[in-house]
């Protein structure tokens, strides 16, 4: 199973983020999207960095409030490790268990094609074992 099975699913579409964008309107957009990350990028589908909640907590963390108006740019992790869509899900999961982060971005030919959270590797993990289990339950009762 790969990467691409997570986009075809869930869809293509990342909300990016300009790297001089204030903390306080991404948190917003963070909320009012229900998502726990934002692709920083020029708008030319180039990846600068991420910006997640996790940014935003250890931002407000060492500045308080004051926080809110820095720029993204300022407390975005800069080094962003991508995935392709032929990564497997099992490199993908030992990659953000070995990093400690929830969202990978996804980029194929240089540019930005989608972004991969934790959960959605969980929910799709889950369905694998469900047919599974399905599977075995029917091989047992006609055997």
């Amino acid at each position: 199973m790969t990467v691409s099975r997570i986009l075809s699913t869930k869809g293509r579409a990342v909300y990016t983020v300009e790297p001089e964008q204030t903390i306080g309107v991404v948190a917003q957009i963070l909320s009012s999207k229900g998502i726990g990350a934002a692709v920083v990028s020029s708008g030319a589908g180039d990846v600068l960095g991420i910006i997640s909640e996790r940014d935003i907590v250890h931002a407000i963390a060492k500045t308080g409030a004051a926080a809110l108006s820095e720029t993204v740019e300022r407390h975005m992790t800069e080094r962003v490790i991508t995935a392709q869509e032929k990564t497997t899900l099992e490199s993908l999961m030992q990659t953000m268990t070995s990093g400690r982060f929830r969202h990978v971005p996804v980029v194929e030919s240089g540019s930005l094609c989608g972004l991969v959270s934790i959960g959605d590797v969980v929910k799709l993990r889950l369905e694998e074992f469900e047919v599974e289990q399905q599977a075995l339950k029917d091989y047992i009762a006609t055997a």
